[in-house]
């Protein structure tokens, strides 16, 4: 049996890029390459932000210009069909600001960000990659 395509919500802010917000931070070292394989692994990709206007735009050029395809943006498509609640359905949420999520403190930067390395460790472990 094949692997289950799964719906991943992807914080932005010091979980993609370093906290330096409004700006677009830097590059967290394993975001890109993690949810590259996430997408080719079938999984659909939910960008899930607190960014609006000009400034979620400039997320989204990021996802764009790093090859990186999303499902939705703060959104599930699908979830209409069975719920009215605004909140986004996903198996699995990627966000430095949740309990148990693996960070990392970076020299220099103010806030942790998250561990991609630690991240794929457990996708692998649960099969997801």
């Amino acid at each position: 049996m094949g692997k289950v395509s799964l719906i991943i919500a992807i914080d932005f802010d010091g979980t993609c890029v370093e906290h330096d917000y409004p700006a677009v931070g830097l590059d967290v070292e394993g975001a890109v390459d993690t949810l590259r394989a996430l997408h080719k692994a079938g999984h659909r990709l939910i960008l899930y932000t607190m960014r609006s206007g000009a400034k979620l735009d400039a997320a989204l050029r990021w996802f764009k210009e790093r090859k990186i395809e999303l499902w939705a943006v703060n959104e599930n498509p699908e979830q209409r069909e069975w719920t009215d609640s605004p909140k986004v359905f996903a198996q699995y949420y990627i966000d430095d600001s949740a309990l148990g999520c693996p960070i990392i403190f970076i020299d220099g930067v103010r806030r942790p960000v998250v561990n991609w390395a630690k991240i794929r460790e457990i996708l692998e472990y649960n099969r997801v990659l």
